[in-house]
């Protein structure tokens, strides 16, 4: 089966590019491959930091809704090996992460840029955690990544409302760690993943453990639960409106039920 992840090597840095334009969707295959290219990474003694990009006009999009193999809702049984025991291994890589998010990161889509050690961004981009108006529960770790990141009450802000965040309200919360033209993102982020490789590779690999800490099992625990909250959210009306009408783009009629 092709890969829809393209991975590339420039001296000690590895470029990781979604290839789903032009919302770069993602589902458990997608996620499999970037939690397997990263282990490869980890293996590799020559790369000592990573940029995670995308085709198209989105970072990432959020799940493939037609899929069975996402947490959002697919009409078949979750597939064996549930998208969260996949979407774990990528928190528990040892090497640097830099996002280039030149557009939207929506939903779990956002929550595989928080995996990220760092997101360079643009004015155009959009950073929305939408579960609630889906009438969902937040997923892909987000409830411990969005937290640590913009504190308690500014997450909360964005998990109760659903609203989009732009690129300059990112970086003014913290949420990102550059702003530049939107045609500027990814040369940005390879930029500062170049200079990360610059620093001495056991030192980068030490000082990143530290600073992670136990993130990979709060993730962990983190999506057992929202996987709990999320499974009897599914079954309901309210859920099935959520869908339907962000599909047709129009204001939800949420009963409660």
């Amino acid at each position: 089966m092709a890969s829809d992840l393209a991975v590339t090597k420039d001296g000690h840095v590895a470029l990781l590019e979604m290839q789903r334009p032009p919302l770069n969707f993602f589902d458990l295959q997608l996620i499999t491959d970037i939690a397997d290219a990263l282990d490869a990474i980890d293996a590799d003694p020559e790369i000592r930091s990573v940029v995670l990009a995308a085709q198209g006009k989105a970072f990432c999009a959020g799940a493939d809704f037609s899929s069975g193999e996402n947490e959002l809702g697919g009409q078949q049984p979750p597939p064996p090996v549930h998208l969260y025991v996949e979407a774990t291994r990528i928190f528990g890589n040892k090497k640097p992460i830099v996002a280039a998010v030149h557009g939207a990161a929506i939903g779990g889509g956002f929550g595989l840029a928080m995996a990220a050690d760092f997101r360079v961004t643009c004015p155009e981009a959009r950073f929305s955690a939408n579960f609630t108006r889906l009438g969902f529960h937040p997923g892909f770790g987000l409830t411990v990544t969005l937290p640590d990141a913009i504190g308690k009450s500014n997450a909360e802000l964005m998990f109760y409302t659903s609203r989009r965040v732009t690129g300059e309200q990112a970086l003014a919360m913290g949420l990102a760690s550059a702003l530049v033209p939107a045609d500027q993102v990814r040369s940005a982020a390879l930029a500062l993943a170049r200079e990360i490789a610059e620093c001495s590779p056991l030192g980068l690999l030490s000082t990143r453990k530290t600073m992670r800490g136990n993130l990979a099992q709060r993730v962990k625990a983190a999506t057992d639960h929202e996987l709990i909250e999320q499974e009897w959210l599914r079954k309901t009306q309210d859920f099935s409106e959520g869908v339907r009408s962000t599909a047709e783009r129009r204001p939800a009629n949420f009963i409660g039920a």
